[in-house]
Order: structure tokens, then sequence, then C-alpha cells
């Protein structure tokens, strides 16, 4: 494989000429209404479904959905659920939408469950990393946020701030990742790029400034029933971090402005799973999702904080 990107000039960040030409190339391959949003619509007569913004990107436009327990009680913690922060993640978001058909009634005495499914429906259709500015929406829940997708879901939130308990953000790994993304952030960065390996297995990442190494080892345990946990590197290494116990690292999440640290829930973790692993099918990655978050609920409602 060519490790020159096909767009811009190497060593020089790109402008809106190279971000347009970007925009062009990519193409819509799956449909977020047929296999998201009518998902949840099947689920509007157990939930709330709740439309909290809209992504004009010309000439499409996308309604951001939520779903959120209809019996909703301020007593209640807030326990949050995210997929499709990467839009191509696709187990992120269908094991969103699996953990709200078959697991909540679990925890709906015991939490307020806010779910939001797909938080990228323009990277989902086009299966890509991006939105379609070319920014990464998981390096951009920060003020002044440059993703529309990460400021509206943060503007949704802000009136819960203290309320959530527990915010799990799923997320998945690919080959694609080292084949197209990567390459693709080195080009749009005027920086060389600098080939890695994929994680076989999956693997958590926590925050370096409240890691909860039990809470994470809790889910770990759950998902090891499902899936095979990856292993570090022969650096001891997942992703280029240190492996700081069996499968997990650790990000440092507000200064990278990572979903998961959106919120001040003292438990909170990121998932990430190979679906390109012979070792595991789309089935397998879904479930694995849809167990790491319960495991997580289990956990942070029975804690003390």
């Amino acid at each position: 494989m060519s490790r020159t990107y096909p767009i811009g000039t190497p060593g020089q960040p790109w402008g809106e000429a190279e971000r347009a030409r970007w925009r062009a190339l990519q193409v819509r391959r799956r449909s977020h209404a047929d296999e998201v949003l009518a998902a949840i619509e099947r689920l509007a007569g157990r939930f709330e479904v709740e439309t909290y913004g809209w992504l004009e990107y010309p000439p499409d436009r996308y309604p951001l959905v939520l779903v959120r327990s209809r019996s909703w009680d301020a007593r209640r913690p807030v326990a949050l659920v995210t997929g499709g922060v990467h839009g191509y993640e696709t187990s992120g978001v269908h094991g969103a939408l699996r953990f709200l058909d078959r697991h909540a009634a679990e925890f709906e005495d015991r939490a307020n469950l806010l779910v939001v499914p797909c938080v990228s429906p323009w990277g989902y259709e086009r299966i890509h990393r991006w939105n379609a500015e070319a920014v990464d929406p998981n390096r951009s829940f920060r003020a002044d946020s440059p993703a529309l997708e990460a400021a509206l879901l943060m503007q949704r939130l802000a009136p819960l701030a203290g309320r959530v308990r527990v915010h799990i953000d799923l997320h998945e790994t690919t080959d694609s990742d080292e084949t197209e993304f990567r390459p693709a952030l080195a080009a749009r960065d005027g920086k060389p790029f600098q080939p890695g390996t994929i994680p076989d297995g999956f693997y958590l990442v926590g925050d370096v400034e409240q890691p909860r190494l039990d809470f994470q080892q809790a889910i770990l345990r759950e998902v090891a029933s499902v899936t095979h946990i990856a292993p570090p590197d022969a650096h001891g290494r997942i992703i280029g971090a240190d492996v700081v116990a069996p499968g997990l690292i650790l990000y440092p999440y507000r200064e990278l402005g990572l979903c998961a640290g959106m919120t001040d829930a003292p438990f909170r973790t990121t998932t990430e799973v190979y679906p390109d692993s012979p070792l595991a099918t789309p089935e397998q990655c879904n479930e694995a999702q849809a167990v790491a978050v319960c495991a997580a609920l289990r956990y942070a409602l029975d804690a003390t904080v």
C-alpha cells in the first residue's frame, strides 16, 4: 500500500480545496434512516424519543436523535450511553440499539437512561470517521467545538451537569484505521504517516484523571465471556499507550476532547472492539458492546462514589 495519501501535498496541511476534494469522494453506502432511525422508531412505544438537533450538510439533512427513559425521575442518577461518535464504527451504533431493546428494562427503575445511538449520521452513512468538514467529532467535545455533532450533544446534556453517574462511549477499531483513516489524518495535518498495529480484541480506554480500575476491570470480565480481550503488543502497549491492566489503557479525555469526557460522571469509559478479527463476528461485537453497557451500569449503580 502506498503511504502517500491521494489528497494534498506531503508536509502541507489541507486547506478548503483539499477538504472539498475529500468530501466529493465520499459516497453514501448505507442508510441512517433505514438502519438507525427505523430501529429507534420500533422502540418508541417503550421509551421517549427526542430530536435534539439537526445536521445540515447540503444536500443532506439529518436529525440527531436520543432515546431516554419514559419514566424519568429527577431523584435517579443518569446513565448515559453514546454510540457512533465515529460514524463508521458499526457495533457502537448497533450495540447501543441492542442494549435498549434487550437489556434496558433491567435498569429503568434504578436510573434515568439516556442513549444516543448514532452521534454522527453523516459518517455512519459514508462509513467514515470524520464529519463532512473532515473533522473528527471524537476530538471535538470542548468549548467552541469545531464539530456540530459534538456541540449539539454537549448543549443538550448541559442541563444534566452533575447528575450523570455513568457514561459509556461505544467504539471499535478496524483495519481501515490503518489503511485509510490514519493516513488521511496525517495528510490532513501535513504530517508524515507513522504505521501502527490494530489490536486484536476488545479493550477499554479509561480516563487518566479518573481511571476507576475496578470499574474498568468489572466490564472487561463480563465482556470476556462474549469475545476475547486484546493482548498488548511486544512493547506492552495498545495503540501506543501503556497497558495498565489486561485490556485497559488510559487517555486524557478532556485534553483530547473525547466524548467520554464531556460530563463529570464519576464512572466513565470508552469501549473498543475489533470487528475484523478472525476470532470474532459482527454479532459478537454487537453483543460485546451491549454486555459492556450492562456491566458498566451494574457496577456504577451499585458502587459508592
